[in-house]
């Protein structure tokens, strides 16, 4: 990475300008172009430095709640277990542990009854063994920013 992207990267976290040239007004506050700024952007999307951009978004304000679910299956059925759950609406993380709840996956709905049904068809599941539904009581939110 260079120290021309390092620069854009680190004035980047901090928050995008919203106005209709964004890419402009990062340059300006660096003595760049904004063709400067967005090729450097895309370059670092292109090497696989950058992988997602976009907003933050606080779902609660929007009337969505959200849980952590892990999953105690059958090993030979994590796999196809773990595809299932990628296709429920509302799933933004899924992965697996070395535990005895070796899926973990975080849902999120706009109702409390939607995740009990979620989790109720889930038990019904062949190799599911036994479900824990830890939801979240508190939001403790660091805002992390990395400087390049």
């Amino acid at each position: 990475m260079n120290d021309r992207q390092k620069q854009i990267l680190n004035l980047m976290q901090e928050g995008i300008p919203l106005c209709k040239r964004p890419y402009e007004a990062i340059g300006k506050s660096l003595g760049l172009s904004e063709e400067e700024v967005y090729s450097e952007y895309i370059k670092l999307e292109e090497e696989g430095l950058i992988r997602r951009f976009g907003g933050i978004v606080d779902i609660n304000k929007l009337g969505v709640i959200s849980t952590l679910i892990g999953v105690c299956i059958e090993p030979e059925k994590i796999d196809s277990i773990a595809a299932m759950i990628n296709q429920y609406e509302g799933v933004t993380h899924n992965y697996e542990r070395d535990d005895r709840y070796n899926l973990w996956f975080t849902l999120m709905s706009t109702s409390q009854e939607e995740i009990d049904k979620t989790i109720t068809n889930l038990l019904e599941e062949n190799g599911v063994i036994d479900v824990i539904n830890l939801p979240s009581k508190h939001k403790y939110k660091t805002k992390v920013v990395f400087q390049f």
